[in-house]
């Protein structure tokens, strides 16, 4: 499995990659949404993208991360966005190598932490996320505007 940045030729794969994604947690996407997050990422936004490549050369997960401020630490640390296994390539290590990718970022940019949040159902994924990282005691609220 190799990790990498997301090149502009990479368009195709990486949205039905983020499409599938948008499908797990029933949100909708359109191309609105898609052009917008390929902009970020192309763009200054700082706002990346990590995309796990199989032995053949095809794209099969992806992970959207940037900096987020910690005002308590006064420094700024890993936010990762979103994660994604295509589900027939589950199981193969991707997400061990896109978080040993991740862990090599934060180590790039001086942030000492990776954080990110997950559904409260996405049991298989939580299992994996056990193993590598310390659950936090943090509720997540969202008011909608």
């Amino acid at each position: 499995m190799k990790i990498r940045k997301l090149n502009e030729s990479d368009r195709a794969e990486w949205e039905v990659l983020y499409k599938g994604y948008a499908l797990f947690y029933k949100v909708p996407m359109d191309s609105t949404i898609l052009d917008t997050v390929w902009s970020w990422i192309f763009s200054r936004e700082a706002f990346y993208c990590a995309v796990a490549e199989n032995a053949e050369g095809k794209l099969v997960g992806l992970a959207h991360y940037r900096a987020m401020p910690s005002p308590l630490r006064g420094k700024h640390v890993g936010f990762l966005d979103d994660l994604f296994v295509s589900p027939e390539c589950r199981g193969q290590g991707a997400v061990q190598a896109l978080f040993d990718f991740l862990d090599a970022q934060c180590k790039n940019n001086n942030w000492p932490l990776m954080r990110w949040i997950t559904a409260d159902d996405n049991y298989r994924g939580r299992r994996v996320y056990d193993q590598l990282a310390t659950k936090t005691a943090w509720v997540t609220y969202q008011k909608d505007v």
